[in-house]
Order: structure tokens, then C-alpha cells, then sequence
């Protein structure tokens, strides 16, 4: 009956009044009944009696431990983009300790922007010898397509170097003008790092100059080299790469490469070497500056120091 709940509920509250009285002698609850400026462990340990006293089920606390930070020493190939970057950060900061601090860069602290491209040519020009975009692929991290298009070059193609581009005149049928491709791949990689094997062919091809810091060129890690056995300073095709650490075959046949697989291998070539890459390069590459638009931290009033001023301008003010 009501009238029940209403005595059961005023013993609860009655003993609950008797279980703080105690824990005010004791000092573990301050007189209005809240947490005083005890130590955190007392405090958690008068809120759980209380719990207790309150015909609740909740055990005593009478010490929390703190909670252990562990770092694995590698991440599995399913690690998501967030998690190998904060993964860096932390490798990165404990790696030499207070003496020797690394230095690490913005890109390890902006996780999620990883992809890799790989660009088809055909020729056109005199002879075919001028190389020009006829298609591009790009996938991200975990090697899911995110782009993948073909593009009509600016000039008459002469040469399809189908046996090397897997590029054939049907293909150009549904292909997209080259500045409506350039314009939709460039906003793809923009903030992006950018991983390929001798990616920089793949930059001329799209006209467009990628920042140093943000490149990952598989074709230029001594560590992959290395971990394969073939010598540092060869020229090393990603085919050998793939067939000696990935173990798969590629570009096999006579219909061309395919642009998709060949991004997909520089990328999980590069996640081989990965942690071991970024924090070398947190070494060797220099800081960026900082930018007003990049950089919300950075005080708008430092731009007006003299490093910030084209010489040109700075010439003219003497």
C-alpha cells in the first residue's frame, strides 16, 4: 500500500541520516553532506558507503586505481587511420626521452588523412613521346577505392601504351576532361599525406606540385629496401617490392597495370614500414610554418615580424 512505501522509505531515509552522521565524525563528509576537500580515494570511499547504506548494490570503493596507458609495438593492418596516427604521437614523444625530445610534426597530430594514388599514361604529342593523364586511382588506408576515373588528355593521343597504361581507345569513350579530373583529384588530396611508388610521375602528370612533408614515396625508403635484402640506393620497381614482402604478384600479363592495384600496394607497402618511416621523418623534416588559416593556436600579431614579410616588400621599406 502507499502508506507502506511511505514508512519503508522513511526508515531508508533515516538510516541513510545515521550512515552520514558517522562518516561527519569520521571526517569523510563535510557537514552539509557533500564531498569535502578530502583526498579523491576518501571521498570515493564515503560515496560508495553511503551507496551501501542506501540498500543499493553498488560494492565499496575503497581505492581506484589509475588506468594504465599501453602501447602496443606495432598495429595490426586493420588499425584505422586515427588510431596509427595517435599511435605515432605517442611512439613519437616517449621515443628519446626528456633529453632528446622528438620533434613531431602536424602531420603525425592530424590523423584520418592517408591515401595513395597511382596514375595511367598515354603518349601524345610528337611521336607519343609527351606523357599525359588517361587515368587515376586513389585509395584510402584501408585500400578502399575513393576515386577511380578515366581522363581525356589535353592533346591527341597517339601512343595508348596499352601494354604498360591498360589504356585502349574505348576506355576514352566515357572519359572525363583533364581539368574537371585534376580539379576533383587535387580536392581529394589537399591536406592529405600522399603515398606512391615514384609518385612524382604521378604529380607531373596532374600538373600539381605536392608538398615534401606530406609525400610518402615508396620507391624512396631505405627501410623497404632493406627489409626486402636488395640494395638501398637501387632503383626497385613495386612490382619486386610486392613479390618479395607482400608476396603477391602484380602487373602480370599483357592488358596493362591496373592504377587500383598498384596504389592498394604502395599503400600497404608504406603501413609496413609505417611508425618506423613517420618517426624518422619527424627527425629529418623541417618544421612548417605556422599559418593563420592552419594554425588556430598562432596569435595573428606574430605575422608582423619581419620573418613573416617578402624580402621584396621588406627591400623596399629601407
Amino acid at each position: 500500500s502507499p502508506q507502506g512505501r511511505s514508512k519503508k522509505k522513511s526508515r531508508k531515509h533515516q538510516r541513510f541520516l545515521e550512515r552520514r552522521a558517522v562518516l561527519e565524525r569520521k571526517g569523510l563528509l563535510s557537514p552539509r553532506g557533500r564531498l569535502g576537500s578530502q583526498t579523491t580515494e576518501s571521498g570515493l570511499e564515503a560515496h560508495a558507503a553511503l551507496t551501501e547504506a542506501d540498500d543499493t548494490t553498488a560494492p565499496r570503493c575503497d581505492k581506484v586505481p589509475k588506468p594504465k596507458r599501453i602501447v602496443s609495438a606495432s598495429l595490426s593492418p586493420s588499425a584505422s587511420p586515427d588510431s596509427i596516427a595517435r599511435h605515432h604521437s605517442v611512439l613519437l614523444s616517449q621515443g628519446n626521452g626528456s633529453s632528446r625530445r622528438v620533434r613531431t610534426s602536424s602531420l603525425v597530430l592530424r590523423p584520418g588523412k592517408y591515401v595513395a594514388i597511382d596514375c595511367e599514361m598515354v603518349g601524345t604529342g610528337p611521336k607519343g613521346k609527351l606523357s599525359e593523364l588517361a587515368r587515376c586511382s586513389v585509395v584510402n588506408y584501408e585500400g578502399d577505392v575513393i576515386y577511380d576515373k578515366y581522363v581525356q588528355p589535353e592533346l591527341p593521343i597517339v601512343d595508348y601504351r596499352t601494354r604498360w597504361s591498360g589504356i585502349t581507345k574505348q576506355h576514352m569513350k566515357n572519359a572525363i576532361p583533364f581539368k574537371a579530373a585534376q580539379a576533383e583529384i587535387l580536392k581529394i588530396l589537399k591536406d592529405k599525406i600522399v603515398v606512391g611508388h615514384a609518385i612524382h610521375n604521378d604529380f607531373q602528370a596532374l600538373k600539381y606540385f605536392h608538398p615534401k612533408d606530406r609525400t610518402r614515396d615508396t620507391s624512396q625508403i631505405p627501410a623497404l629496401k632493406k627489409r626486402a635484402g636488395l640494395p638501398v640506393r637501387a632503383n626497385v620497381s613495386l612490382k619486386n617490392l610486392a613479390r618479395h614482402l607482400l608476396h603477391k604478384k602484380i602487373q602480370v600479363g599483357f592488358k596493362g597495370h591496373s592504377s587500383v592495384e598498384d596504389a592498394q600496394t604502395a599503400m600497404e607497402l608504406y603501413r609496413l614500414v609505417e611508425v618506423q618511416w613517420e618517426k624518422k621523418l619527424a627527425h629529418s623534416l623541417p618544421p612548417r610554418p605556422p599559418s593563420p588559416v592552419t594554425d588556430p593556436t598562432a596569435d595573428s600579431s606574430q605575422y608582423l615580424d619581419d620573418q613573416y614579410w617578402p624580402t621584396d616588400l621588406m627591400a623596399s621599406g629601407l
